[in-house]
Parts: structure tokens; C-alpha cells; sequence
């Protein structure tokens, strides 16, 4: 097995992020190059690449995330991105760059990712362990009328009002992503375009999901904390079924059952989260990377 180089920190290296955008387009139908020039890519996202011919062969993103736990904050990373030019694959590529994420990352309180199925086998070599998500659901009856107010996110402006709700938000989660703004900006800019919403009188921003009276909240941001009941019921009588895209610090009304994703298993890795599965925990989906 030929041993290279694993280069990292290159986000602003243009040649090399080029090629990083065109494996992670022909793995995953993306590209991060408007994350960047948009400004949102910043150092807690960095790619651990082994560059071949001055391509990107192979690579498995680290994507530092701080999470406040019962309110503690933990120092977690995740790995994402995982990915290798098909030509190069089955050569060990992608177990020269975990062991050099581990070498650099040693002081992490733990690391967690979600695999597709076709790697199950891959990471319990290097320690990690499947564990199990759960989700928060409850049925509702609203009678008031929706006052929540679709916000479009498609310029500046309106990213840069919502990004400073994000950093100055109270928790709303006893397992809440702290300091990350740019990854749930990943996902407004890209993705989530059409799902922000804002209550005038409530002073609340959600990131939510409407379909036949079924509201997802991803999640909830506002200066001073809010009743989730009441951001709830400020999407109006239309809505009849709740789930929730975190983990609610009141957990009272919710039915919680095992979150199950197709194609995806939760690994997690160090004693931090010896208590994950008993205090039912899901990774919230916003912090996905």
C-alpha cells in the first residue's frame, strides 16, 4: 500500500478547492464553491484530502462542532464528505487520512458520523460504535390562525439578519450546536431557501418543513426563549402533527420513538457519549455535515 501525503486546511488554495467541488459533485451530486464565496466556509469545516496528479483522490472532511449538553459544552468533531475517485478506491486511501485526523485531533471530547450502508464494516475498525437517534413527535390542535411569515433567504441581507439571530439565540435543545453558524448556513443558502420563517410579535426565526398539516421544525432561534408551544402554535390551525429536528429541552407531550433514516447509521466514538442512547438523544438535523 503507497503511502501519500494527506493535505488539509487548502479551502482558499482555488486549484485544489476546485477539484474537492468536482469529486464531491460526481460522489454526491454537490459543491461547496457557494458556501465559500458566499463567505460561510470557514474554519470549523476542513477537508483531509490526499491529492493525486494534483486532483483529490480521496477525502474525509472534519467539521468541528460544539454542542452545549445539559448545558456543558462539549468539543465534538464529525467527519463527513467521505469520499474517493473510483479509480483510486479499495487502496487504503481513506484509512491513511483517519489515521491522520486521529493524530490531530486527540484532545476531541468525541467524534461522531453518519454512514451510508455500504461502509458499516469501515469504522468500527477505528473504534466508533453504532448508536441509536430519537425523535420528538406529538399530535396538536391549533385554533388560531398562522402568523408565522415565510421569510425568503435569497440574498445577503436577509442571511446576514438571519446569522445573527443564530449566534445571539438562547438554547432550545438539551443537545444544541453552538458556534457553528456556517453549517446551518450551509443549509439555508443551499437547501433550505423556502423554509425560514419569522413571528413578528414572538421575535423567533424557525427553520421548518409544511406538508399536509405536518410541520418539521429543524429548529428555533430568538434572543429570549420562547414556549415551543407558542412558536408551534404560530403556524396555525392547519397544522395537526409535530416532529421536531432536535432534541426539546421539555420533553413533556412528546411521544419519542427511534429515528430511522434510509441508507444512514449513526457512529459515534469516546466516552462523551456513554449517556447518548439513555437520554435519547438525536443529532440535530441542521448539524448534519
Amino acid at each position: 500500500m503507497k503511502k501519500y501525503e494527506v493535505i488539509k486546511n487548502y479551502r482558499n488554495d482555488d486549484k485544489l478547492r476546485a477539484s474537492f467541488n468536482d469529486l464531491a459533485k460526481k460522489t454526491f451530486d454537490l459543491k461547496f464553491e457557494d458556501w465559500y464565496q458566499n463567505g460561510y466556509w470557514g474554519d470549523n469545516y476542513n477537508p483531509y484530502s490526499i491529492v493525486i496528479d494534483g486532483k483529490v483522490a480521496s477525502n474525509v472532511s472534519v467539521n468541528k462542532t460544539d454542542f452545549i449538553w445539559n448545558g456543558e459544552k462539549k468539543h465534538l468533531i464529525q467527519l463527513g464528505t467521505v469520499m474517493t475517485e473510483e479509480k483510486y478506491r479499495n487502496q487504503g486511501l481513506a484509512r491513511q487520512i483517519m489515521v491522520e485526523i486521529e493524530k490531530d485531533y486527540t484532545e476531541a471530547d468525541g467524534i461522531y458520523l453518519l454512514a451510508n450502508d455500504s461502509v458499516l464494516d469501515f469504522y468500527p475498525k477505528f473504534g466508533f460504535k453504532k448508536a441509536k437517534e430519537f425523535q420528538y413527535e406529538k399530535q396538536v390542535m391549533i385554533s388560531r390562525e398562522k402568523s408565522m411569515i415565510q421569510i425568503p433567504m435569497e440574498d445577503k441581507t436577509a442571511w446576514d439578519k438571519l446569522e445573527e439571530a443564530i449566534k445571539c439565540s438562547v438554547c432550545y435543545s438539551s443537545f444544541e450546536l453552538t458556534d457553528n453558524s456556517s453549517l446551518i448556513m450551509f443549509y439555508v443558502t443551499k437547501f433550505k431557501r423556502k423554509n425560514v420563517y419569522y413571528d413578528e410579535e414572538l421575535k423567533v426565526y424557525a427553520i421548518a418543513e409544511i406538508e399536509n398539516g405536518d410541520l418539521l421544525i429543524h429548529n428555533i432561534f430568538s434572543e429570549k426563549e420562547i414556549s415551543v408551544d407558542k412558536v408551534i402554535e404560530a403556524f396555525g390551525k392547519e397544522i395537526t402533527g409535530v416532529s421536531l429536528g432536535f432534541t426539546p429541552k421539555d420533553k413533556e407531550g412528546y411521544s419519542v420513538s427511534e429515528r430511522k433514516e434510509e441508507d444512514t447509521t449513526l457512529f459515534l466514538k469516546g466516552n462523551v457519549f456513554d449517556r447518548f442512547e439513555q437520554d435519547r438523544l438525536m443529532i440535530p438535523l441542521l448539524a448534519h455535515a
